[in-house]
């Protein structure tokens, strides 16, 4: 069974809210073989990440930059998973209260050293976007339904 890492630093409602709507879609019953696992970004191991398939990063965007907490993942995790982790599928969720670029950005160069390759568009949020509950959804399923065997 392939797995599905979903790591996240939700310390509010709606960045909770996003989560699970990543959660949600990754977990569609249409979606067979996968199983899907969460952590929070402060907990998130390399055992996590070496034990996964794919991966799902969620983040605000704080002062321009990902939060620490995901920070803290990347420190604690790189090394153990250099060249072990290349090639397998990645997205993400970053949300901003007006702007993403620098976030993302970021996140992206971090994956790019990792050599992840990108399976989905990123989704970026800026403020309280309607549709950005659907647009997590989406991602989650197209990451799961990526993985499936």
């Amino acid at each position: 069974m392939a797995r599905l890492l979903v790591v996240h630093h939700s310390p509010t409602d709606r960045l909770a809210g996003l989560t699970g709507a990543v959660l949600e879609g990754a977990g569609n019953p249409a979606i067979v073989g996968v199983e899907v696992v969460s952590r929070p970004a402060l907990e998130a191991t390399a055992d996590d990440v070496l034990g996964a398939d794919g991966y799902v990063l969620g983040t605000p965007a704080n002062l321009g930059y990902m939060s620490g907490a995901l920070k803290h993942f990347f420190d604690t995790t790189y090394n153990d998973c250099l060249e072990v982790s290349t090639g397998r599928p990645w997205g993400m969720w970053v949300h901003g209260a007006t702007d993403t670029t620098g976030a993302r950005l970021a996140v992206e160069k971090v994956v790019t050293g990792l050599g992840w390759r990108a399976a989905a568009e990123p989704v970026e949020l800026v403020g309280d976007e309607p549709d950005g509950i659907d647009r997590c959804w989406e991602l989650g399923a197209v990451m799961a339904a990526h993985l499936m065997r």
